[in-house]
């Protein structure tokens, strides 16, 4: 009895193994499987991470903000905006750190700068005429390459910040309607980060006088045209800049005004 046990232990010893083989080969078929599946995902991950952090190229992703057939206007959203701010930080209208996406009030500013230098209709709007513009515009000059000076262009409505012979940053600007602002070269003779207007009852942030109680200013509201009473109206996000940017006896250079173009 137990020579038979033990015949049908060593039996079913033998079957055993034979289960376990198939299963076996079915197990390493499976791992098999699973390796290549782990080596392509080793291999494709890297490339798609690689890819993520490339810089997105114009061609990889939206048009540029100039090539864009769309126009682009205060309020819009996206890539496309944040490619025409960092074209507009390479040409001078608008600061580094306000690449964001978003067309706001700032952006707005840069065009119409923009717009006013190039002597487009200054609309805030980058249409067909200001795409054209920006895709073949050159940074602005100055009128005369001083170690420092604000100079103002009444044609363009733009002003120009001048430091070492280059222009550091070109704003938006809005002067005189009622009484033009004058002509001429003048110096910086007072600075006020809050000046008090008794002739208006408004107070003027970060006024730079240079003649006969005129300033150039930070206001609220800029215009795309000549709107103030001889003062020069700077939009309150330009103004910090460019009144850091004028010490005492900095010149101030104001240019004669030309017809500017309506077109679009």
């Amino acid at each position: 009895m137990a020579t038979q046990l033990r015949r049908a232990g060593e039996g079913e010893r033998l079957v055993i193994p034979t289960a376990n083989s198939v299963s076996a080969r079915g197990i390493a078929r499976r791992v098999h499987r699973t390796l290549l599946a782990a080596v392509v995902i080793l291999l494709v991950l890297p490339a798609a991470a690689m890819a993520a952090t490339l810089p997105v190229t114009a061609s990889a992703a939206e048009p540029p903000g100039w090539a864009s057939t769309a126009d682009l206007r205060y309020g819009d959203r996206g890539r496309t905006v944040a490619s025409l701010q960092r074209r507009l930080v390479r040409l001078g209208y608008l600061e580094r750190s306000r690449i964001n996406g978003i067309f706001g009030k700032e952006t707005r500013d840069a065009v119409v700068a923009l717009q006013g230098w190039q002597q487009i209709q200054r609309d805030g709007v980058v249409g067909p005429q200001t795409r054209r513009a920006l895709r073949h515009a050159q940074a602005p000059q100055p009128w005369l390459r001083l170690r420092r000076a604000l100079e103002i262009d009444l044609a363009r409505q733009v002003l120009l910040v001048v430091e070492n012979g280059a222009v550091q940053r070109a704003v938006h600007a809005s002067t005189g309607a009622s009484s033009p602002t004058p002509k001429g070269r003048f110096t910086v003779v007072s600075r006020l980060r809050e000046s008090w207007s008794r002739a208006f009852q408004v107070w003027l942030p970060y006024a730079l006088y240079f003649h006969r109680g005129l300033a150039i200013h930070a206001f609220p509201i800029v215009p795309d045209q000549p709107a103030s009473h001889g003062c020069i109206r700077i939009p309150l996000e330009n103004a910090p800049f460019v009144f850091k940017a004028a010490p005492l006896g900095t010149p101030v250079l104001i240019r004669g005004a030309r017809r500017v173009s309506g077109r679009k």
